[in-house]
């Protein structure tokens, strides 16, 4: 710690900074400050010394004109900042001496402050964790997203439904955003593209409507470092507020309808698509941001740089999957129509400036847009996509004359049905580096749905496996483990996560076993009285916490968890004196408000555990929990109290996953499929110590070829049969016994798409060598033991070194 940083961070210097900004900042006398006053108040101190690194940084890039890299998020799933941004300033004893100053403690200090609603999944909380790396890696770097002002929603259960209301994190303030109100630019759409005589005369599009993306800067911390790395976030804001001569008029509501057809934008993450107008404006968001983004980031370029030649050189943009994709298409606008680039020129730039990182195998699931809706949102670029496609297809059809069908796939525009613009293929086509997030993910990209384009281009290709970042996931959130780790290996494991192999041979230490437990069954203690106050419900904290936590979708297969655990209920009741592992099931996640289905599987989630937890005859060894509002704050609690870990989508569906990372580095033992990383973790922490099971990839695909008939299972297998019938015959809901006719119906009769009834026996097998291991506390610990020191390659500082060197060419400090 340098001598500047020592003398703002001792503990009266830190407490008299407190008190100053309760006074200045909050406006309150220090002795009447509220454990919410608090919080701001050290904020405010954090704050201003994370400006000072931040206004460094910038300084250095811009002296240095330093290559950056722009990654461009629908989501940033940042969580809580106080405690990370305390750990990066190295000032966790100063604020929780400033917090006893004022009788009160850090931890119920830093639980005032609310979760940034700014994502919803892994999706988003891989950008939070990438942007931690970057800085800490010194890279000079922005993540670029949507101000949300209400989030996707806050979930609250109510008769076992899930219930949407607005997340208002922002209503109050929040103390970690910088307003940048010199920072703005213009976001149009509609209208229509007029094409001068001249052909040296660019085309002008006389959009219809136009709204203003104003920048709200947040400062992401590095550690171990002075440098830090921004998130920038739009808001929209409409060029008229109001509609003046209608509310003079008493027209209210038409005065401020101006304003709400813009603003909308920037309000809620991902809104129900399932109607024209939510289409819409899911379309004008992802559009929104990334015209905003991409407009910023040539701004700065220019400024800098005086030119656009070098802007390849100067500027890497990452899409964070095909939200950002139509940032392909708005660059070449910048470049042809407003910088004069020709288009040759201009398309060169574009393809050396972009990556693309796919998320997802599933074609149902790669995001496309009708022809006719870009046309009325985006008719400019819709004529850039045209071309870059005929380009495009016209060079494809050298390698393949005459393979219609080749050009077919490739195609930007799906011409089957209803016109469609596919938008991962033109993030593909606009990129040089396309990624997948896990080995196998990347390995079946290139055979299966970018097939095509790896023939044409198989250098674009490359693997880079995810990563969690250890500061947030271990560090911050496990704060006991932490501590044993520091005791027993050093600290140096935050920065440098692959020194957690020291830990391996510590497995075999009794003492140590006995303390690893003593941390867990803290966690659980923790984690038992979250529950407590979340959902009413009593565990015990001494029962196996079999955790499935995550964003609720059917290939993610929350269902087979129900069903395993159904037929566990009805085993138990059918011998009740056996030897039954006490257990504690416990889901959370969030269901799409137009996912209907997945809403069912809440329901029948909360149904199950409500008939489950009110049985005398279990005795309380089999408690069902559903805990409400999942978010980075809930996981931070529930990730260090978990000891088994459900990662069970059906093979060849999920692309990674991070929460099977974060489980196992916090000591969980992965029951899963061999899909997504669960592959490489089992790699590095050994097969003896996860709980594989089921159909792999290639039988997966074999099953359905040969003509998968789930009713032939059902009909055969006596076990399933009675839970699928005590389900569909309303065992569970006894007020409504047709509730799951319709979910059994889809399983039995709609094909069982993601083949539960096939991995249901090996699934229930898997879960009794859990039991048997469980009851032998020493051997479970050794296991746990080895899956945290097996976890050394996960962290998101790997992950985004490799990014550094094989996409964005740029350097590390390590």
């Amino acid at each position: 710690m340098n001598t500047s940083t020592a003398a703002l961070t001792a503990p009266d210097r830190f407490e008299a900074q407190v008190d100053r900004h309760l006074l200045s900042t909050v406006g309150v006398a220090p002795a009447d400050a509220s454990q919410s006053d608090i919080m701001h108040a050290v904020a405010q101190v954090a704050r201003e010394a994370l400006s000072r690194r931040w206004v460094a940084s910038d300084a250095t890039d811009r002296k240095a004109r330093a290559r950056r890299v722009c990654y461009l998020s629908m989501e940033f799933l940042i969580g809580r900042t106080l405690g990370n941004a305390l750990a990066a300033l190295d000032m966790q004893g100063d604020a929780a001496a400033a917090a006893r100053q004022h009788a009160a403690s850090f931890e119920d200090v830093a639980s005032t402050e609310l979760d940034a609603a700014l994502g919803n999944g892994g999706l988003g909380r891989l950008a939070a964790c990438f942007l931690d790396s970057m800085a800490t890696l010194g890279l000079p770097s922005f993540g670029y997203g949507i101000r949300y002002e209400y989030g996707m929603f806050a979930q609250a259960i109510a008769g076992g439904r899930q219930v949407e209301h607005p997340d208002p994190w922002v209503e109050d303030g929040t103390p970690w955003e910088f307003p940048r109100q010199a920072v703005a630019y213009p976001v149009r759409f509609g209208g229509w593209v007029e094409h001068p005589e001249s052909p040296a005369a660019a085309p002008v599009w006389r959009h219809a409507g136009q709204v203003s993306a104003k920048a709200y800067d947040m400062v992401i911390p590095g550690h171990g470092t002075q440098r830090v790395s921004t998130l920038r976030l739009w808001k929209a804001v409409a060029p008229a507020q109001i509609d003046l001569h209608a509310f003079n008029s008493g027209d209210y509501q038409r005065a401020a309808e101006y304003k709400n057809q813009f603003e909308n934008i920037s309000w809620v993450l991902y809104p129900n698509d399932s109607t024209p107008a939510g289409r819409e404006l899911r379309l004008r968001q992802e559009y929104f941001f990334t015209s905003a983004s991409i407009q910023d980031i040539v701004a700065r370029h220019l400024a800098e740089h005086g030119r656009l030649d070098n802007l390849a050189e100067q500027v890497a943009i990452h899409l964070n999957d095909t939200h950002p994709a139509i940032g392909v298409a708005e660059l070449m606008r910048l470049l042809v129509d407003e910088q004069r680039l020709p288009w040759a020129e201009a398309w060169a730039i574009t393809q050396q400036v972009f990556s693309y990182t796919n998320h997802t195998l599933m074609p149902e699931a790669l995001e496309t847009w009708p022809v006719s809706l870009i046309q009325h949102v985006l008719p400019r670029h819709l004529e850039i996509i045209f071309r870059i496609n005929h380009e495009f297809l016209v060079m494809a059809a050298k390698a393949r004359p005459g393979d219609d069908a080749f050009l077919r796939r490739l195609s930007l525009i799906d011409e089957s049905g209803e016109r469609r613009v596919r938008m991962a293929h033109l993030a593909v086509v606009g990129s040089h580096k396309i990624n997948g997030v896990s080995a196998l993910h990347s390995k079946l990209l290139v055979e299966t749905i970018f097939a095509d384009f790896a023939a044409l281009w198989p250098e674009r290709f490359i693997n880079i496996t995810n990563g969690v970042t250890p500061r947030r996931w271990l560090a911050q959130a496990n704060p006991g483990l932490a501590g044993l780790l520091d005791r027993t290996i050093g600290s140096d494991w935050r920065l440098h996560l692959e020194q957690l192999s020291r830990l391996a041979p510590h497995a075999e230490d009794a003492a140590f076993r006995q303390e690893f437990l003593a941390v867990k069954r803290a966690n659980k203690v923790r984690l038992a009285d979250h529950i407590r106050t979340a959902t009413r419900i009593v565990v015990d904290p001494d029962s196996l916490f079999d955790v499935q936590v995550k964003r609720i979708h059917e290939y993610k297969r929350q269902l087979l968890n129900v069903l395993q655990i159904v037929a566990r209920y009805q085993a138990m009741l059918a011998d009740p004196e056996a030897d039954w592992v006490p257990r504690t099931a416990i889901f959370a996640g969030k269901a799409a408000s137009s996912y209907a289905m997945a809403k069912n599987i809440i329901r029948l989630i909360n149904d199950v555990g409500a008939v489950v937890n009110h049985d005398p005859r279990l005795g309380g060894r089999l408690k069902v929990v559903f805990v409400p509002n999942y978010g980075v704050s809930v996981a931070e609690v529930i990730m260090p109290g978990a000891d088994v870990s459900e990662q069970i989508s059906t093979a060849g569906t999920e692309a990674s996953g991070t929460g099977n990372m974060k489980l196992a580095m916090n000591g969980a033992l992965t029951v899963g499929t061999d899909d997504g990383a669960n592959i490489e973790i089992r790699e590095n922490v050994g097969d003896d110590n996860v709980f594989i099971f089921g159909l792999k990839t290639p039988e997966v695909e074999a099953t359905r070829a040969a003509g998968y008939q789930p009713l032939r299972i059902y009909e055969s297998n006596t076990k399933l049969k009675a839970v699928l019938d005590a389900i569909a015959g309303g065992s569970f809901s006894p007020d409504e016994p047709a509730r799951y006719r319709g979910l059994v119906d889809s399983l039995l009769w709609g094909g069982d798409h993601y083949l539960l009834l096939a991995d249901f026996d090996a699934y229930c097998e898997a879960q009794a060598k859990v039991d048997a291991l469980y009851r032998d506390r020493d051997a479970w610990a050794r296991k746990a033991i080895a899956n945290v020191a097996g976890m050394g390659t996960f962290s998101s500082d790997r992950t985004i070194a490799e990014y550094a060197r094989e996409v964005w060419k740029l350097p590390t400090d390590r």
